[in-house]
């Protein structure tokens, strides 16, 4: 089975009048090739999955497919919902598409037990067993928090589990997880600890903030995997402060904006309930941006 890790980057969906840019979209995906990033992410909570339609979904899935085709970056799609049978669904789809391997985000608002939560990815995974797939942990969101317990538990019965998208902001549960299982692939899912993660065995990332500077965050990634660690904490030091100003309101609206003010998406448009952001947090961003050097716009 070919696993995706390295750099990841979880994707903006960018609109226009209120409807997916498709052409604007592939620009993006290939604005990351030209990076050096290992894999794009379509269809996660970056990309506004929540209010995406299931038609919408299956179009960026495509794209992705279809701009990456050729190249070194793989796709690693988003196909995760509160109901295990739309999830189920989601996952053929995604694999239909072609992607190289699926993360599927806890299930939120119902609050299932642990052993509910092992059956959903369990019944997931199972449904696609070719496909390589990840668990997406990332409780502030979903308020179900994937056990170190209940990881190993898939990861031990499920053939095709090979790994998580940490979003927990706990390098104690990477060591954990990783003390218990080295050979699982632990993905960093905040931006702010890519290193430290990767630093204690992580095997990649998946950024929202290399939607804007992908030449920073692969390399960041790159160094850490050879072994280079002064160097990929000299850059995860110089990212911190875009990384936080980044998140001074609910992602995606940040890095969208980032996006829009460094000429790189046309239009600042949002799915309600999302809007964009306060004038005095795009002020902010605006002045931590001028710290760094955009590539490709």
């Amino acid at each position: 089975m070919n696993l995706v890790t390295g750099s990841t980057t979880a994707l903006i969906t960018p609109f226009k009048n209120g409807k997916l840019d498709e052409q604007k979209y592939a620009d993006l995906i290939r604005r990351q090739i030209n990076n050096g990033i290992n894999a794009v992410c379509p269809v996660g909570t970056t990309g506004e999955s929540a209010t995406l339609t299931y038609e919408e979904d299956r179009i960026c899935m495509e794209i992705a497919v279809a701009v990456c085709k050729g190249t070194a970056t793989k796709v690693l799609a988003g196909a995760g919902s509160n109901s295990t049978a739309e999830a189920i669904e989601a996952a053929k789809v995604a694999q239909k598409c072609g992607v190289d391997a699926i993360f599927s985000v806890a299930p939120y608002y119902n609050k299932p037990s642990q052993e509910g939560l092992y059956q959903h990815y369990k019944a997931i995974a199972e449904s696609v067993p070719d496909l390589p797939f990840m668990l997406y942990n990332v409780p502030g969101r979903t308020v179900v928090d994937i056990s170190a317990d209940t990881v190993i538990r898939l990861f031990d019965d499920v053939n095709n589990i090979y790994g998580i998208k940490e979003a927990t902001g706990s390098l104690e549960r990477t060591i954990e997880l990783l003390s218990r299982r080295p050979e699982l692939k632990v993905f960093s899912g905040d931006d702010a600890i890519d290193y430290p993660i990767l630093a204690n065995g992580g095997a990649g990332i998946t950024s929202v903030t290399s939607n804007l500077l992908p030449d920073l965050k692969s390399r960041l990634v790159d160094l850490a995997l050879k072994g280079d660690f002064a160097a990929s904490k000299a850059l995860n030091d110089q990212l911190f402060p875009i990384n936080k100003a980044l998140f001074l309101e609910s992602n995606p609206v940040m890095i969208k904006a980032a996006m829009y003010i460094a000429g790189l998406i046309d239009t600042l448009e949002y799915r309600l309930p999302l809007v964009a952001p306060s004038a005095e947090n795009m002020k902010r961003l605006e002045n931590v941006m001028q710290n760094y050097t955009i590539q490709g716009v």
